[in-house]
Order: structure tokens, then sequence, then C-alpha cells
């Protein structure tokens, strides 16, 4: 199964409010981050993941974490929710 795939089937909230709620309520069990996305946002998610012991996987552009997550429109970060 590919990544995209994998993202499409999972319980996934998109976007930097969703995420970050998710990961500070202790909802989320990995999240994925665009290298593109806006440096103030991304850094203090990686310090929050790391705080609250999330993975974090980069992806390379907004467009193709978008893609992933089957939106078309770009998403800076999205995140999975423990089931």
């Amino acid at each position: 199964m590919s990544k995209e795939q994998s993202l499409q089937d999972a319980h996934v909230k998109i976007g930097t409010k969703q995420t970050i709620k998710m990961v500070e309520l202790g909802f989320a069990s990995e999240v994925y981050l665009a290298e593109d996305a806006d440096s103030r946002l991304t850094s203090r998610l990686i310090e929050l993941c790391g705080k609250h012991g999330v993975k974090v996987t980069l992806v390379d552009t907004m467009s193709n974490l978008g893609k992933a997550c089957g939106i078309e429109v770009g998403a800076a970060m999205a995140a999975i929710v423990k089931q």
C-alpha cells in the first residue's frame, strides 16, 4: 500500500489548527508536515510533537501532502488520529 493510499484510508485531521489541537489533546499518532510550509508553524509543531512523543514525517511540498490526504489543495500539515 502506498503512503498516499494509507493517508486517505486513515482518520486524518488536515490543517494547522486541527493538527495542533490533535497533538495537544494527545489524539495524534503521527503528523505529516510539508517542508515548504511556514517555518514559524513547522518549528512550533516539531517542538510540540517532540514534547508529546508524536512521530513527525516530512513531505516535500504542501501540494503533495494535500494530494496524499485526498484533497485538491495544498496542506501544511496533517495528523493521523489514534483509533
